[in-house]
């Protein structure tokens, strides 16, 4: 942490007790999420903010996980949930081997393909992963993946009326006893005695809805919108406040419905509303964890407004839309083909053509949510269609095809494992594929928070509709480091039409 409270990328060996101390004093909410306080006389530990009587300094350390709180003999408070928190803004900033592995970790990799298919999706042996990991958040894979696995239960237990046999498995438990046995430990209280504290009951099936936390301010609305004006046909919808979509997870399809508002107060902890329909409830995690990235839950908003405070372009767009977050995925894939078919078209002539391409090669699905009835098509089909019969230019069906087949193989891996920067050259080795693409698929699928595209139509036609000459201000755009990606957000809000406007241009 910096000295004025901004949040700064920090390991176990890094974090500063005076610095922590200070935060949990002020119960600062900027910090929940980026590291847990622990209290030796209780043998609890908690988010920063916790509303209990501040410990003694000489009672408490400090820790970059739960897990690794977990790991040194503590138990969660009841009182604020430390594990329901935001992730740490610096698994995304950095993009370091642990934070695209707690990316991983979080979708379940885990659980799935074990510690050896973890490291082998981040590019290094799983006994070098364990040690960057020990590292740098204070515990190994699996207790990272145990983690995980008790905060999933416990929301499970207390939203929803499943027996405890499948709340287990759908947390990703090997078995009853192992289930059990964590949720003793973690939080001190049997399932049972949790399930005894919810507030509400939920019918037995494989709907569940959660609340995601994420850091204030937030522009929800600006969010929703972004995404209900890029609709494709058939996998998404979307209405006031509100968007829907269709889901290809691990086990099985699903859907997910997120209801969002904004909220103006800043440092504090807001909530969107996601409501998932599973086929098959182990894959809860995976969708928890591609809904927070859609939505850029781990977004640190005060420290990119801060940034642009006194920049004269940017800043009166961040005053006037505070919280404003980059649309993430639920597929890397996904995206990189939809990228590719709007490269030089309208986003509406761009989501005609892949509802197109839905309807005629995505797997169709019954779902409980009017206009969801197909999934995205997955990679491997595209890779297997004539270009020629795809409804755009030659040249780009042949890009289109080449991509998915590169990403069918693992040419190409776009599942926020690999290095940014190796992703973006791999791309760039395809034909049709040119910067433009490659760092608008990688701001979106990879959630990098410092990319422009300094030849973007949008971005040009927005900063002359401000009045700013276009060719001076992209020269200087160097100084929205290291939020450029956000910068490129608060220009393209300027050209957000009403929703009877149709004739919108995208870069």
């Amino acid at each position: 942490m910096g000295e004025n409270g901004a949040m700064t990328t920090t390991t176990s060996s890094q974090l500063d007790a005076e610095s922590c101390y200070r935060a949990v004093k002020s119960r600062d909410r900027r910090f929940d999420g980026v590291f847990y306080t622990a209290v030796r006389t209780t043998g609890i530990y908690c988010r920063p903010s916790c509303p209990a009587r501040t410990p003694a300094s000489a009672n408490v350390t400090f820790h970059v996980s739960a897990a690794a709180a977990q790991a040194a003999g503590y138990r969660a408070c009841k009182r604020c949930l430390p594990d329901a928190t935001p992730g740490s803004p610096d698994w995304d900033v950095s993009a370091s081997a642990a934070g695209r592995a707690m990316r991983l970790i979080a979708d379940g990799v885990v659980d799935r393909e074990g510690v050896d298919g973890l490291a082998r999706r981040v590019g290094y042996t799983s006994r070098h992963l364990s040690r960057i990991l020990t590292a740098e958040l204070g515990a190994g894979p699996l207790a990272l993946a145990r983690a995980r696995r008790a905060q999933t239960a416990r929301v499970l237990i207390e939203t929803t009326a499943l027996p405890h046999t499948h709340v287990a498995f759908a947390a990703g438990f090997s078995s009853v006893r192992q289930f059990n046995d964590t949720i003793r430990e973690v939080y001190a209280a049997s399932p049972t005695q949790l399930r005894g504290r919810r507030t509400n009951s939920r019918p037995a099936t494989g709907t569940v809805s959660m609340r995601l936390a994420v850091r204030t301010p937030f522009a929800g609305r600006a969010l929703i919108d972004f995404l209900a004006y890029h609709l494709i046909p058939g996998v998404e919808v979307a209405g006031p406040g509100w968007y829907a979509r269709t889901l290809t997870l691990p086990h099985g399809p699903g859907t997910v419905r997120l209801d969002a508002d904004d909220t103006t107060a800043a440092g504090e902890t807001a909530f969107v509303t996601a409501t998932f329909a599973l086929t098959d409830l182990r894959d809860t995690a995976a969708a928890v964890e591609r809904a927070r990235r859609l939505v850029d839950a781990d977004c640190d908003p005060l420290a990119v407004g801060d940034h642009f405070a006194g920049d004269p372009v940017i800043g009166p767009l961040a005053r006037a839309t505070p919280g404003l977050r980059v649309p993430g995925q639920v597929d890397g894939d996904e995206v990189a083909v939809r990228t590719v078919i709007g490269q030089q078209v309208s986003v509406v002539g761009a989501c005609t053509v892949t509802g197109r391409l839905v309807a005629a090669h995505g797997v169709p699905v019954e779902t409980d949510i009017p206009g969801l009835t197909h999934l995205f098509p997955d990679a491997a089909t595209l890779a297997g269609v004539d270009p020629e019969m795809l409804p755009m230019p030659r040249a780009r069906g042949r890009a289109l095809v080449g991509l998915c087949a590169a990403l069918a193989s693992g040419e190409v891996a776009l599942d926020r494992g690999p290095d940014r920067d190796d992703v973006r050259r791999r791309l760039l080795e395809l034909p049709g594929i040119g910067p433009w693409t490659a760092d608008y698929v990688a701001m979106r699928a990879l959630a990098h928070p410092d990319l422009f595209l300094p030849t973007d139509v949008g971005v040009r036609n927005a900063l002359a509709g401000l009045g700013h000459d276009p060719a001076s201000v992209i020269a200087g755009s160097e100084r929205w480091r290291p939020w450029r990606s956000y910068a490129l957000m608060h220009l393209w809000n300027t050209l957000m039409p009403s929703a009877t406007d149709p004739d919108r241009q995208e870069s």
